[in-house]
């Protein structure tokens, strides 16, 4: 809202696999503007090792 503009890092998001059911920044959204990113298309396995490499775990 107002002056501030978020942005979505691909390469660091885990669309919330491994912490919540669905993205929580789709839900919190207030204009319901965050699609998903048909470049960065991601399986439930990807987005969990994705998670652990963020982590720093193996």
């Amino acid at each position: 809202m107002g002056d501030s503009i978020y942005e979505i890092d691909p390469l660091r998001c885990t669309e919330c696999v491994g912490h919540f059911d669905q993205p929580q920044c789709q839900l919190v959204c207030p204009v319901d503007c965050i699609p998903k990113d048909p470049d960065y298309e991601e399986t439930e396995q990807t987005l969990r090792l994705k998670l652990l490499w963020l982590q720093g775990l193996p």
